[in-house]
């Protein structure tokens, strides 16, 4: 299911007889024809996925060269110090996560929100996205990051999946720094984003309902493995609530970025020169353009409300 107006670099397949659905032109004779099959579509290839990954990979890595964990806390009370050196964890007291200070991941750029909504440092809205907390944090979300990135980047291409991706983690953080609950803890990490890829899936099921022929199935599946990701949140320690933003504004993004064109649609690059086609199924079907419509006005106005509340706390 990839985009089917991408033409296929194979010289087009010669049409086979058929007088119901396509007529030819008046100046030639008549006769049973029919158009050929639209070629296979071909996956993209990702590059947006691996990119994040390493990037997040890396900014973990200077987190920690930064941390210092012997010269700020001394040998004896850092983690792996004799295989690490610079680069060992803090003691589990501080960080269970094998993670670097609660002061080093503020100073780089962690969502803090004294730092946000009094010092008007806004910019941390898209720095904490790539924090990370300690090795177990970054693991699970690249494991995350891989299993969702890679199979939405093959459909649609990192021009759709980068800027959801994006959209998503600014939602997440955006609503994790209006939480009450969150103003004496630095939140940092890609989670929300990538529960904005979550959300995605379940808004380009929706949208493209047409396409799937079980769609109970995948419908069912979806939503269990939406249900059991957003049960993870309510555990100590973690930032649910970044977690439902950025699943709501990859919900909304996914309506406005992840549409398909219907079933039965064939692009006039892959009909061959000479034949009309009598009934033409349009690109994309009513509730699409709706789904578009609704949710493109509803993420606007979210960020647009939520960036005024930080304003005026």
């Amino acid at each position: 299911m990839g985009r089917p107006s991408r033409p296929s670099p194979s010289p087009p397949v010669q049409p086979t007889p058929s007088h119901n659905d396509i007529e030819k032109g008046s100046k030639r004779p008549r006769h049973k024809s029919k158009i050929p099959p639209p070629p296979p579509p071909k996956p993209w290839k990702p590059r947006f996925t691996p990119l994040v990954f390493v990037a997040n990979t890396s900014v973990f890595i200077y987190t920690m060269y930064v941390n210092d964990c012997p010269h700020t806390s001394g040998t004896s009370k850092c983690i792996l110090y004799e295989y690490l050196g610079r680069y060992s964890f803090q003691r589990f007291k501080e960080n269970p996560l094998l993670g670097p200070s609660y002061i080093t991941l503020k100073t780089l750029g962690g969502l803090d929100w004294t730092q946000v909504v009094e010092e008007k440092e806004y910019w941390r809205l898209f720095s904490c996205m790539w924090l990370h907390a300690g090795l177990v944090h970054l693991l699970i979300n690249m494991l995350s990051l891989l299993g969702l990135g890679i199979r939405l980047e093959h459909e649609f291409g990192f021009v759709r999946i980068g800027p959801l991706y994006m959209i998503s983690g600014f939602g997440g953080s955006l609503t994790s720094v209006l939480s009450l609950a969150r103003k004496s803890i630095v939140s940092v990490g890609a989670s929300g984003a990538l529960f904005g890829l979550l959300g995605s899936m379940l808004s380009e099921l929706i949208t493209n309902w047409s396409n799937y022929t079980n769609k109970c199935s995948a419908l069912s599946t979806m939503l269990l493995i939406i249900c059991l990701n957003l049960a993870i949140g309510f555990l100590p320690r973690v930032d649910n609530s970044a977690h439902i933003g950025g699943f709501v504004s990859g919900l909304l993004a996914g309506f406005v970025l992840l549409m398909r064109p219907q079933y039965g649609y064939i692009s006039s690059k892959h009909v061959p020169e000479g034949y009309q086609i009598k009934h033409k199924v349009a690109k994309h079907q009513v509730h699409q353009y709706v789904l578009f419509g609704i949710s493109l006005v509803l993420l606007i106005t979210g960020f647009a409300v939520g960036l005024q509340r930080l304003r005026r706390p």
